[in-house]
């Protein structure tokens, strides 16, 4: 540690900037193309954390019928990653602070490519849950040090596109997950092989290329290699003009250290003594829960089995319904890129989450005129080995059984004679077990975990409305204002907060979803998403601030204040040169 001190008062006092360096950043030099390959390399993580969560999606289809999964199986087979994550995402900051960023990387890669091979090789649940798990590791690695990585890598004016280019690679990912489930989808006894495998070859495309990229400057720097540093920083800069990016470097670090003079416990009453740096971490941990629990996720991870409930009879029909679902998170995701400039947060925040409101109604609306119109059990055969013929009424609640399904016929468009038979054995769902839904007859359907309902297009619409509203703002604009409401000091333990709020929820969230449906009934439980978005939108509203085109220091200055309106700016200004926080970056 001494040496590494050294190194940085030595790396201060040799690289002062001179006038010749001191330009505008309009005549930094154009970057060259290794600043984007370093990018595209290492937001392939970025890719894999969207492929292995939108994957599941499609995959979850097929794994229900393969392995018989009950309710509470489906939501492990999600929830795991998500828990594999969050621990992921703890080990990944000890680990790139003392190894490096490159390596974590690297570790990821190999974990990925690990759980692909788990999840393709699987015989049995316990397998799957275990190639799941690890996949969740690489996630949460992934997910903490890919923007590190490439955030103190670029350059100052291509920073903020760069790291955008994250969010799009994992929207990107959750998009190529649905063409992929949609393209494997008919084989039946091994597609999800495929879909779960398929993750290994980003994967080992990462590893390869991340072996050949190099450390980040700003950690050789930490660990006094300076030198190495600024041979590094000469090669993604495409220029040998670096001294004055070291020197900065370097302070930065400097004052950092001095910071962490406090320690972790020192920090939190530093946090509980400061008033604004409390409403501010309860404003970004507040806005990590809003998404969370707007349901995000249950779209994302249950979008095919969302389109099945809705009434589509055929798997492969429900896999690539999901397709346009995932293509408007992705492209609208572009979209915020464009306009969180010209909205502010605040307005994108509020617009989104309007939207958001109106799509989730028309979901459990939906699934409201889908339970009213159910059909009913009218025939009764006599099967002595099963209740399923006699425990139900209605269509909604036999398909809601994972060893029952719905026989009716159709006729004139009328749905009649509804029973409710036993699954066939040996994975067999397409089926009744006793051959008395004869699917010769044209007449005759067999529905497993749908009914028919002849509105379940208007599911697909409201997916696709609600991904339309989340993705430009709800999706990336909770990350930004954390990234932006927190002083110099307390920023590491804010953005920690706020991201273990974030993968918390996302669990919860996704672990009790399906059993939401079966206490709350499916208009139930979008009805209860409706209801906490829509209380979401009031905290927003009331305690969100505007922080577009303001610094740190004016940031600082609107969380001092009491007044929700003297904190938008309604009554008062903000940024005046007097009265500066004690807590800012001095």
């Amino acid at each position: 540690m001494e040496e590494e001190q050294e190194s940085l008062v030595s790396a201060t006092k040799n690289n002062k900037p001179n006038q010749r360096l001191l330009k505008s950043s309009k005549n930094d030099p154009k970057p060259g193309i290794f600043v984007y390959i370093l990018t595209f390399f290492a937001a392939v993580g970025g890719f894999l954390f969207g492929y292995d969560t939108g994957v599941v999606s499609g995959a979850l289809i097929i794994l229900k019928k393969r392995f018989r999964l009950t309710f509470f199986m489906e939501e492990l087979v999600v929830s795991i990653t998500i828990a594999g994550a969050i621990l992921g995402a703890l080990y990944a900051g000890p680990m790139s602070q003392y190894l490096g960023r490159k390596f974590v990387l690297i570790f990821s890669a190999i974990i990925f490519t690990i759980g692909a091979i788990f999840m393709a090789a699987a015989e049995n649940t316990g397998e799957l849950l275990t190639g799941r798990a690890i996949v969740g590791l690489g996630i949460g690695s992934a997910s903490m040090t890919v923007p590190v990585y490439i955030a103190e890598a670029a350059p100052t004016h291509l920073r903020g596109k760069l790291v955008t280019l994250n969010n799009v690679f994992i929207t990107g990912g959750q998009f190529v997950a649905s063409v992929v489930d949609g393209i494997f989808a008919s084989d039946k006894i091994n597609g999800w092989r495929y879909m779960l495998g398929l993750s290994g070859v980003p994967a080992v495309i990462m590893l390869i290329g991340l072996l050949f990229m190099p450390e980040s400057p700003r950690w050789l720097v930490s660990k006094g290699k300076v030198d190495k540093a600024k041979k590094v920083l000469q090669r993604i800069r495409n220029s040998d003009d670096v001294d004055e990016e070291i020197h900065d470097i370097t302070q930065t670090i400097q004052r950092e250290r001095l910071g962490a003079n406090y320690g972790r416990c020192g920090i939190v009453v530093r946090i509980w003594q400061t008033p604004s740096v409390r409403r501010a971490i309860f404003v970004g941990c507040g806005l990590q829960a809003i998404q969370q629990l707007s349901g995000i996720n249950t779209v994302m991870y249950y979008s095919s089995t969302i389109i099945k409930m809705a009434g589509t009879k055929s798997d492969e029909e429900a896999i690539w319904l999901s397709v346009p679902v995932a293509f408007t998170n992705f492209a609208f995701t572009l979209v915020g890129v464009f306009v969180v400039e010209m909205m502010g947060r605040r307005k994108l925040l509020l617009s989104s989450l309007a939207g958001v409101i109106c799509s989730l109604l028309l979901l459990s609306v939906t699934f409201y005129i889908d339970l009213r119109q159910s059909p009913s059990v009218t025939l009764r055969p006599n099967i002595n080995d099963s209740s399923c013929t006699t425990r139900y009424d209605h269509c909604y609640s036999c398909v809601e059984d994972s060893s029952c399904g719905f026989c009716y016929s159709k006729i004139d468009g009328d749905f009649l004679n509804g029973s409710c038979l036993p699954v066939g054995s040996n994975y067999d769902t397409d089926h009744d077990k006793y051959g008395l839904c004869n699917t010769t007859d044209s007449n005759l359907h067999w529905g497993y975990n749908h009914c028919p309902f002849a509105l379940s297009w208007l599911a697909v619409l409201g997916l696709v409305l609600y991904l339309a509203w989340f993705a430009p703002g709800m999706g990336p604009m909770p990350w930004t204002v954390n990234s932006e409401i927190y002083p110099q000091w307390a920023r590491s333990f804010g953005n920690s907060c706020s991201a273990t709020t974030n993968w918390t929820f996302n669990l919860l969230v996704s672990i009790t979803f399906l059993h939401l449906t079966r206490l709350l009934t499916k208009c139930g439980a979008f009805g209860l998403y409706t209801v906490i978005a829509f209380m979401g939108w009031l905290f927003i509203y009331t305690f969100v601030p505007e922080t577009k085109g303001k610094t740190l220091e004016e940031v600082n200055k609107l969380f001092e204040r009491q007044s929700y309106h003297d904190r938008n700016g309604l009554h008062s200004s903000v940024g005046s040169s007097n009265g500066m926080l004690d807590e800012s970056e001095s």
